[in-house]
């Protein structure tokens, strides 16, 4: 599992890396000169990419304030930072034209800005200027609304007043997509703008839809969002929306997860690296989750995107890999059932999984000199014996082959649930439940269907038990 999750990164950090450094023929030539900076001092250029900055060149600083980026290869355009000493830092826009100059005062770089050469620059520190003023009117009105909210009278006055000043924002950030529409920061603000919500239909029942409002906003959630512009990439933008149009405005289940994420792909479609980034960054995203459930949403993307051979980015190598671990991992997805498996008990008996009468099942990889099975070995035989053990029984696979020390560590252990080995290897239980390390636990209803998989410590396993009893409460009362 390690080696694919270190390739899967190693895939995304080319993906990236290809999209960062691909240069134009023109080449950038980009002069600051900055009152109050430290002379000598090393100051960095960093573009923006998904929630990350990324190091593109670096400059000393001269006795007057002086300091010039230069590079032979154009620069991508989109959102940037010059990140100074003492964790200063203020944000510019990279467009075509890649020669200009920007003074200002590490005092306050926005009041004292000064733009020479950059037209987009202008129209983006205008924009962040008017933001800065409006936030200095709403300051003090949220402050006096947290004071008087128990005041009426109050109350309604200064929401009124937020009102007006959000009204006024929203007509600002209009006019100036109108009057801006080809700059970075036009399309930056337009995916800030929400689409209009026309008023709810009418139910049979003569109230209005409550849930009408939510499946709208969903439906238009990506209206106003640019795919085709590739420059959108090199902002925050992309990745902020992904994640709350996910965690947001879809239900955390796995099939619902992998049809929003379908959503997303289709409409980036419209520009190949924006295609690139959303397909690679949330396969790996979706690998390495932590939460229970979501590797559906992996084999669900690798199946889509990788075994189609639509994954243009990904060698013919990293492909065969990428597609057999989800290949491995899909017979593995919570409710699908458990292969089944027929082992050895320390007499030499076979033991079926299947066999086992329980309303919960506990399969159990474990290996007798793994230093992590003995931190979470006892703390799950000590949670056992805490249950009823009629209610959950634990199918314990030593995964090595050599039964002494096996024995040994089961009788000075007190390993007292069902211990069962394959002495001869014959099982195939490490292809069957994707074994590259241990331990590993998965839990199974009575019908052997899968209901948790690796991602379970046992330190989870009350709250989660509880959440299966619960949940069987509410299906029998439905």
């Amino acid at each position: 599992m390690k080696t694919l999750k270190h390739l899967l990164s190693l895939i995304l950090f080319f993906v990236f890396a290809n999209i960062a450094f691909a240069g134009g023929d023109n080449a950038y030539n980009i002069i600051f000169k900055i009152k109050g900076a430290i002379k000598d001092s090393n100051y960095y250029l960093a573009n923006s990419f998904a929630d990350k900055h990324y190091i593109q060149d670096t400059a000393k600083v001269d006795a007057n304030g002086l300091l010039i980026f230069t590079g032979k290869e154009k620069l991508e355009e989109g959102l940037y930072v010059l990140i100074l000493p003492k964790k200063k830092s203020f944000e510019l826009i990279i467009d075509k034209t890649q020669n200009f100059k920007l003074e200002t005062d590490t005092t306050d770089f926005m009041k004292y800005m000064k733009v020479t050469g950059s037209d987009d620059n202008k129209v983006y520190y205008e924009y962040v200027s008017f933001l800065i003023a409006k936030q200095k009117e709403a300051g003090p009105l949220r402050e006096q609304l947290q004071r008087v909210k128990n005041n009426k009278d109050s109350t309604k006055m200064l929401s009124d007043k937020m009102n007006k000043i959000d009204k006024e924002v929203k007509s600002y950030f209009q006019n100036f997509v109108k009057q801006h529409p080809k700059t970075l920061t036009a399309k930056m603000i337009a995916t800030m703008l929400d689409p209009e919500i026309p008023a709810a239909p009418i139910l049979s029942n003569g109230r209005p839809d409550s849930t009408f409002a939510w499946r709208y906003m969903r439906a238009h959630f990506w209206d106003n969002y640019d795919f085709s512009d590739e420059r959108l990439l090199y902002t925050p933008i992309l990745h902020s929306k992904m994640k709350q149009f996910i965690d947001n405005m879809t239900y955390p289940f796995p099939d619902s997860v992998a049809a929003a994420l379908d959503i997303i792909v289709e409409k980036s479609r419209a520009n190949k690296e924006v295609f690139r980034y959303v397909v690679a960054s949330q396969t790996f995203a979706y690998e390495s989750s932590n939460l229970m459930g979501m590797d559906a949403v992996f084999v669900h993307l690798v199946e889509k995107y990788y075994m189609t051979k639509q994954a243009f980015w990904v060698d013919s190598a990293q492909l065969v890999k990428i597609n057999e671990h989800a290949i491995a991992l899909k017979p593995l997805l919570i409710g699908k059932y458990a292969p089944n498996l027929t082992l050895k008990d320390s007499s030499m008996h076979d033991v079926t999984l299947y066999d086992i009468k329980a309303p919960y099942t506990i399969i159990y990889f474990w290996d007798y000199n793994c230093s992590h099975c003995k931190k979470v070995t006892p703390v799950l035989l000590e949670w056992w014996h805490k249950t009823k053990f009629n209610a959950v029984k634990i199918f314990a696979v030593g995964t090595e082959t050599d039964a002494a020390p096996w024995k040994k560590y089961i009788i000075e252990n007190k390993l007292d649930w069902i211990n069962i080995y394959d002495p001869y290897a014959q099982s195939g239980f490490r292809s069957k439940y994707n074994i590259i390390s241990t331990p590993v636990m998965i839990i199974m209803d009575e019908n052997k269907k899968i209901v948790a998989n690796r991602r379970l410590e046992s330190d989870q396993l009350d709250g989660f038990f509880e959440h299966l009893i619960n949940q069987k409460v509410i299906d029998k009362k439905n």
